[in-house]
């Protein structure tokens, strides 16, 4: 076994997400048989004093039979009242199979506000923590009840990978109705499935798709980017089938392995690098690029090619190459009406008062491409 594979089974803090097309049908809502058989499997880790939070998606799809909708809405509203309806069966059913266990359920509903805002990223923080203490499962999924395309997190599996973060978690387990990551699609054959994914060139120029199931918001393409997310802040990951959930959470055999990287972020490089909100761009030149990226050196003005989007000192900033991708975040000093006039322009160039850097080297964090 792998050393990844080792550390997920060995860990004492786990974070385990499960999709819709695991738990639900578009016919028959939810499927209790399958929640109870995952439900198996986590209390069968917690024995073990694992403390796992469990991000479940699937309120939408279990909103879906009780509203007699045949499939999956598109409409945003509906999609929130799909939810409300859903999560309240969701939130039921856990309740009552993680009880067959004397396990305690706490609910614990999340925008990206939670994660973006540090005030409340701290508070979620505190929530889980005491949660853990006192012995319940948390179960996380995002409020779709409220969410708007604005504030969404778009699927749960970016969820997962920001809570595995917050809370410190040892481990990330992602549970779907895929066995693991291929070089391709896997129902168009002549395809190989990675067990062990060491480093970023492993994934390069892998090609995946969407979920074909009609009940989630992800696919692989957004296991793979929250795996990435995940192993790339020193947090090893495993990715599996949820009819393997008991081998997944115990000797973690099955699927696609990722490894961490070797230093874990910190929670600000991290809010900074994958959960922050950001309000605008700052393109920077070629040195500037190398600068940042290769020497993580702060961010000076003559580095500065034009700059995007309105923001105010202090907030968020991609900064982005001469094709436009982003290659680091920051906290910007300056307010996007003063740059302007600053960019280009060397240090003993510009007034006394605005010889700083535009973004400090604390401050900012390159980006995995």
């Amino acid at each position: 076994m792998s050393g990844t594979r080792e550390a997920i089974a060995a860990a004492r803090r786990l974070v385990v997400k499960v999709g819709s097309s695991a738990l639900t049908t578009a016919g028959s809502g939810l499927d209790v048989a399958r929640l109870d058989a995952l439900v198996d499997a986590i209390a069968e880790r917690v024995a073990r004093e694992t403390q796992i939070v469990l991000v479940s998606s699937g309120a939408i799809g279990a909103g879906l039979a009780p509203l007699s909708l045949g499939k999956r809405p598109r409409d945003l509203a509906t999609q929130q009242a799909a939810a409300s309806v859903g999560q309240l069966a969701l939130a039921h059913a856990y309740a009552e199979s993680f009880g067959r266990y004397s396990l305690t359920v706490g609910q614990v509903l999340l925008t990206s506000d939670d994660v973006v805002r540090r005030s409340h990223y701290r508070n979620a923080q505190r929530t889980f923590s005491r949660l853990l203490a006192l012995g319940a499962v948390p179960v996380v999924n995002e409020n779709d009840t409220v969410a708007t395309e604005e504030i969404r997190f778009g699927d749960n599996d970016r969820l997962a990978a920001l809570v595995a973060h917050l809370i410190g978690a040892d481990a990330l387990v992602l549970l779907s109705d895929v066995d693991g990551l291929y070089d391709g699609d896997p129902r168009g054959g002549a395809t190989r499935k990675l067990t062990e994914v060491l480093s970023e060139s492993d994934v390069d120029g892998i090609s995946v798709g969407m979920s074909s199931s009609g009940l989630g918001t992800g696919g692989m393409v957004s296991k793979l980017a929250a795996a990435r997310t995940a192993a790339g802040a020193g947090i090893p990951v495993l990715l599996a089938a949820a009819s393997e959930a008991s081998a997944a959470l115990t000797s973690a055999s099955p699927g696609t392995a990722f490894a961490p990287a070797d230093t874990r972020l910190s929670a600000r490089r991290f809010w900074l690098g994958y959960a922050a909100d950001t309000t605008g761009k700052l393109r920077l030149d070629d040195g500037a690029v190398t600068a940042v990226v290769r020497r993580r050196r702060s961010l000076l003005a003559a580095g500065i090619t034009g700059v995007d989007g309105e923001f105010q000192a202090g907030d968020v900033v991609d900064l982005v190459d001469a094709k436009d991708r982003p290659v680091a975040r920051g906290v910007v000093a300056f307010d996007a009406t003063e740059l302007p006039e600053l960019i280009g322009r060397s240090t003993p160039e510009l007034p006394e008062e605005q010889r700083r850097e535009v973004v400090h080297a604390d401050d900012l964090v390159p980006l995995r491409p």
